[in-house]
């Protein structure tokens, strides 16, 4: 055999070969055939809600925490405020130990066993229901103020009622404000629903805080706020000069311009304040 000869077969065999290689991997996959499932799954559209967005634990047991709100009254609002928000005590709405309870296993033992070195006492009279019932009242209150940030907003309102709006206005808002006075043209200075929304839920305040402290020997000082927290007090006397206390071992007196806000905010409907916007938008 010639040397191109053996070139040429050599050279047809090598193509063959290939071929085969080829058909064996595109050959069609038969209906029948058992081959593992390779699809990619389906994209399922995020869930939105309160505890997923904010990350929040479980929804609140809301029969325990109806039946924890007059023991939670009776027992621990005097120092954590009928709403948990604080008051001679620290709020426990943003409380991290509170955050990170799901079922009264972080607050119970608080208390049951007080916190003596922060001057709480021990409740040990309350039985294990009833400290867990407070635990989902407190859980209701972050629920309620968690939720109230997560209104759909768009430029457009299509939906309140004008005169409902005018109605909540006359019974709710009118002892502090004036669509005559402070509320004038509060239409044309948020002209966005979304905007006037935020307004009315949460209004912001500026400028410096201004409290009293009287400390354990009943001397009372007016200044300007200039740090307070569960540990430390610091105030700008009018003189110049700041003086620090430890929080527990004075009492800080805090007027709360917002007060009538916070007390509106689990109270308020949707409708409440899709009205409300309605008709305050009108006032331009």
């Amino acid at each position: 055999m010639s040397k191109t000869s053996t070139i040429l077969l050599s050279a047809t065999s090598l193509l063959c070969l290939t071929a085969a290689l080829c058909y064996i991997h595109l050959k069609p996959v038969l209906a029948n055939a058992q081959e593992p499932d390779q699809q990619t799954p389906a994209r399922t559209a995020p869930t939105r809600n309160s505890h997923d967005f904010l990350g929040l634990g479980p929804a609140p047991d809301t029969a325990a925490a109806k039946l924890g709100e007059p023991i939670y009254k009776e027992n621990c609002a005097t120092c954590h405020g009928p709403s948990a928000r604080g008051a001679q005590g620290p709020n426990l709405v943003r409380s991290v130990l509170v955050l990170h309870d799901e079922k009264g296993e972080e607050i119970g033992p608080v208390i049951k066993n007080g916190r003596p070195q922060g001057g709480m006492p021990a409740f040990t009279n309350l039985s294990d229901t009833q400290i867990y019932d407070i635990a989902e009242y407190i859980h209701l209150q972050v629920e309620l103020a968690a939720n109230r940030g997560l209104y759909t907003h768009s430029n457009t309102i299509i939906s309140g009622d004008t005169e409902k709006g005018k109605v909540f206005f006359a019974a709710t808002c009118a002892t502090c404000h004036s669509v005559a006075g402070d509320l004038a043209t509060i239409g044309t200075r948020y002209p966005q629903p979304a905007a006037m929304l935020a307004r009315i839920a949460w209004p912001s305040t500026h400028g410096p805080r201004q409290a009293t402290v009287t400390t354990n020997n009943g001397k009372k000082l007016t200044g300007t706020l200039i740090h307070y927290d569960d540990f430390e007090t610091t105030l700008r006397i009018d003189a110049g000069g700041t003086s620090t206390w430890s929080t527990p071992t004075v009492t800080v007196d805090i007027p709360d311009k917002l007060g009538g806000h916070r007390a509106l905010l689990p109270k308020y409907t949707d409708d409440d304040l899709h009205n409300l916007t309605r008709y305050l938008m009108t006032l331009k």
